[in-house]
């Protein structure tokens, strides 16, 4: 039997390879780990967590509107936008040491350096040279630019967290969940916001009203929205601020232009070829679902196969790999019902079919919406409302579908996912009391 240096050797800490590396070194097996960046990935470093944070930054502007409606007297408040990137940036720096100590502590060797793949079982890192019975490749997505003239003016979502200054003025392309969440953290600062997209849809593969609802309520909150609107080219004079031409003939001026136009997977220059490891047409590595590529050795998990490109299930698929390759505990990971969110301003989340694709695969089903105003934003007197909406299976009464916009969507819909992925049915819905006064409160009275 061969004796390699390591059991398994993993390239990318992040998400999915952190818990694949320390769930199978927790299993026995001599496991080290590749980084050239940061310990952590794109969730912690750059990704879900200092967005999130931001949301949280640029949602006390509605809320200190709101306080005066329930009877605080405040001076007038300022923001300033160094304090906010500086401290979200340290405890960007914190959660890195948290999952840095987390490897040392499961006895994984981490190697600060770029690793890169020199046949079934070898990989250069450095200047040296190992071996590993398994490889598994977990180097995530970077965003997408597209090469148009004057594009390095711009930014993308990796270094938008270091801005030096708040932009007076900022356009953002795409349409996804990215430029939305970036649209509404940055009107809500203070910001002149103006989104473009070269379609006319916003988050394409969400239910349609939901996605509806946010474009109305965005369009009131003040961001502007061009539709069916590619950049043709993009200058910046002497003062720095930046032109964006657009084909269509519209030129708008900017003092930041944000490219958030989807993620590409990381597999360039890793020498997967070498090794027979296929990768398809998006640049994805292609494997099966135990995680196996068409080499027997290497295996991929995260963003960087293209299935699901979301941290939960980068993490699933870690330790499904890590509890069938070295746990003696065969798993496979679902991939049905799995739910999603938007944290825009108001925020949303969806779970299993929208209404279009109910009807498709289903035929006949009952749709259920509550709309209204949520009892704070009453008092507030601010004009937004929520949205909830449950699908049903007509000839089952089971709910095969749950979306919702509105105050705290994401941290509803989590439990209602768990129904959904249950197979609950609207009966049962109807037969569970509601906790009243709440929101959640309309997802049990829905008639």
């Amino acid at each position: 039997m061969p004796n390699y240096d390591y059991d398994l050797f993993v390239i990318g800490a992040g998400s999915g390879g952190v818990r694949a590396a320390r769930v199978a070194s927790g299993h026995g097996a001599r496991v080290a780990i590749a980084e050239e960046h940061r310990i952590g990935g794109t969730c912690v470093i750059r990704g879900c967590v200092p967005k999130k944070l931001l949301v949280y930054g640029a949602h006390f502007a509605e809320d200190l509107d709101d306080a005066k409606h329930f009877g605080w007297k405040l001076e007038s408040a300022t923001f300033d936008w160094p304090t906010l990137r500086d401290n979200v940036l340290a405890e960007v720096s914190r959660l890195s040491g948290i999952y840095t100590q987390t490897l040392e502590n499961h006895k994984v060797e981490i190697l600060k350096q770029r690793a890169v793949i020199t046949g079934p079982h070898h990989i250069r890192v450095g200047d040296r040279a190992v071996t590993a019975e398994k490889i598994l490749v977990s180097t995530g997505a970077r965003p997408q630019v597209t090469n148009r003239p004057g594009c390095e003016h711009g930014i993308t979502s990796n270094e938008v967290f270091h801005l030096e200054r708040l932009p007076t003025r900022i356009v953002i392309e795409g349409g996804g969940y990215i430029a939305n969440e970036f649209a509404g953290i940055f009107n809500e600062l203070g910001s002149k916001v103006t989104l473009i997209n070269r379609s006319d849809t916003i988050l394409r593969g969400y239910d349609q009203q939901i996605r509806d609802r946010l474009l109305q309520i965005s369009v009131m909150k003040g961001i502007r929205f061009i539709f069916n609107a590619p950049i043709d080219n993009v200058a910046r004079d002497p003062d720095g601020v930046l032109t964006v031409h657009l084909k269509t003939g519209e030129s708008i001026e900017c003092d930041a232009l944000l490219f958030a136009t989807g993620r590409i997977p990381n597999t360039k220059g890793l020498g997967l070829d070498s090794a027979g490891a296929q990768i398809d047409e998006k640049g994805a590595i292609r494997v099966d679902d135990e995680n196996r590529s068409a080499c027997p050795s290497i295996f991929g998990v995260g963003d960087v196969t293209n299935r699901v490109q979301l941290t939960p299930v980068a993490i699933r698929e870690g330790q499904a790999f890590a509890d069938s390759f070295f746990g003696g505990k065969p798993t496979k990971v679902d991939y049905r019902c799995i739910p999603s969110a938007v944290f825009s301003h108001p925020p949303l989340a969806g779970v299993g079919l929208t209404e279009a694709q109910a009807r498709n695969q289903l035929g006949s089903i009952r749709t259920y919406t509550s709309d209204f105003r949520p009892m704070k934003n009453v008092l507030a007197n601010r004009n937004e409302r929520a949205l909830y909406k449950l699908i049903v299976d007509e000839a089952s009464d089971r709910i095969v579908g749950a979306h919702m916009i509105g105050p705290d969507a994401p941290e509803i819909l989590q439990v209602v996912a768990v129904a959904v992925k249950a197979g609950l049915t609207k009966t049962q819905f109807d037969e569970c009391v509601a906790i009243h006064p709440t929101m959640a409160e309309e997802l049990v009275l829905l008639r």
